[in-house]
């Protein structure tokens, strides 16, 4: 029986069986066999890699400050709203799949670049490989967000919303959700030892004989797991398998045109959501470079912060923010000096903040001081005599004086080659 086949039956035996109290170790056992097959095939339709990369027409260099991909069925307007955001011009016609390839796009806004990627339409059983769904969610793995868009005049009866949300939450992508705060770690002996300081009230009776039974389905038969909040079977299988990504998504429900302003806005009530047509221009600018609600709301999923920097004795630069993205390297003074540069990191001494994030102006901050967008930094470095107490003085000056005699003796080297030629 191949993998497919087992996942098919294990999902109808879990269908068939009725919930409660006395079924939910069975439940558990067989969720934590699904997450494991599932897992299985990834692997195997990605040639035994893990899943690394799209393939032809999908391997896009990563660029910008934040990447967002554009996730739907086909014809639902994702060529149309890449062409409108950025200046791309995606392919867009009347048939289905005219998109073929990944078509990656730039979203400047509010000072930073938004790396935009025009996805293939995906259909129901893409984590299972059909179309070229594999490939697709590859690249959505990769993005920091995604925004899934939907077609209003369809939704209503075709549940594309939650068709998407299921192929993507096969595949490890958890949209909208944190990590559960549970801690897990493997050890060599010492057997299951399993604690919580809350009531779980979602595990049933026996929350640990349920986390015993998960852990023979992957064979850990020795670890210690403390659980500090009230979680389902789901999370905690999650938990145990460690390679789900977790990802704000925002869903863009398009050609709002072609409804009742009654289904209007009950679409529009639906949580995560924004409601517009491309076509007609509602809430999306026509023109790239303006503000709209959907920009807006893109930036407030990516959670992006601009940061003016500021030289002793002068103006700060109010043309050209540095931007931080709390989903990659964080907001703190310390992510501020790594994405400027590494000497600055290592020379760091005070920062100098003004803005919301300060309580007076200036304030005096360390490198774990979280900044609030549009505040303004400036780095203090060390002096001299400060650096000459630090206990790598003597191997940074080191390394100094080698790259200098190394550049010179380089440029020496092509100057005589040149008298040669």
């Amino acid at each position: 029986m191949g993998v497919l086949e087992k996942i098919k039956e294990i999902e109808d035996e879990m269908a068939r069986t009725q919930k409660n109290k006395a079924t939910n170790y069975h439940l558990g056992t067989l969720k934590a066999k699904l997450a494991k097959l599932r897992s299985e095939l990834l692997i195997e339709q990605s040639g035994g890699g893990g899943g690394g990369g799209g393939g032809e027409g999908f391997d896009v260099a990563r660029l910008g400050d934040a990447r967002v991909a554009l996730i739907g069925f086909p014809s639902v307007g994702k060529s149309t709203l890449l062409s409108t955001l950025t200046e791309t011009k995606s392919e867009a016609a009347a048939y289905e799949f005219t998109t073929l390839t990944c078509v990656p796009g730039t979203l400047y806004y509010k000072g930073s670049r938004i790396q935009v990627l025009d996805l293939p339409g995906i259909i129901e059983g893409a984590a299972r490989g059909k179309g070229r769904g594999k490939e697709v969610i590859a690249v959505a793995r990769s993005a920091d967000a995604i925004l899934i868009v939907l077609d209003a005049g369809k939704e209503g009866l075709n549940r594309h919303r939650e068709i998407l949300e299921e192929e993507l939450e096969t595949v490890g992508l958890r949209l909208n959700k944190r990590p559960p705060d549970v801690t897990f770690k493997k050890k060599a002996t010492g057997g299951v030892k399993f604690s919580s300081t809350v009531p779980l009230t979602m595990l049933g009776p026996q929350p640990e004989k349920v986390a015993t039974n998960i852990l023979r389905e992957y064979r850990i038969s020795n670890a210690d797991i403390l659980v500090r909040e009230d979680i389902s079977v789901d999370q905690l299988v999650d938990v145990v398998v460690g390679n789900r990504l977790y990802k704000p998504c925002l869903y863009f429900y398009n050609k709002i045109d072609t409804i009742t302003i009654e289904e209007v806005d009950q679409l529009a009530r639906m949580p995560h959501s924004v409601v517009g047509s491309v076509q007609a221009g509602f809430n999306i600018s026509p023109d790239h470079r303006e503000d709209d609600l959907l920009k807006a709301s893109l930036w407030q999923y990516l959670g992006l912060t601009r940061i003016y920097t500021k030289r002793k004795g002068q103006q700060p630069d109010l043309e050209d923010p540095v931007v931080l993205s709390g989903l990659r390297k964080g907001t703190t003074v310390k992510s501020l000096c790594l994405n400027v540069s590494s000497q600055m990191l290592r020379d760091f001494n005070f920062a100098l903040v003004w803005g919301k994030s300060a309580k007076h102006s200036p304030q005096r901050c360390g490198l774990n001081h979280q900044l609030q967008d549009e505040d303004v930094v400036q780095i203090v470095t060390k002096t001299n005599s400060q650096q000459k107490q630090d206990k790598n003085y003597q191997k940074i000056v080191q390394n100094f004086a080698d790259k200098y005699h190394k550049k010179k003796y380089e440029a020496k080297k092509q100057k005589q080659s040149k008298l040669r030629g």
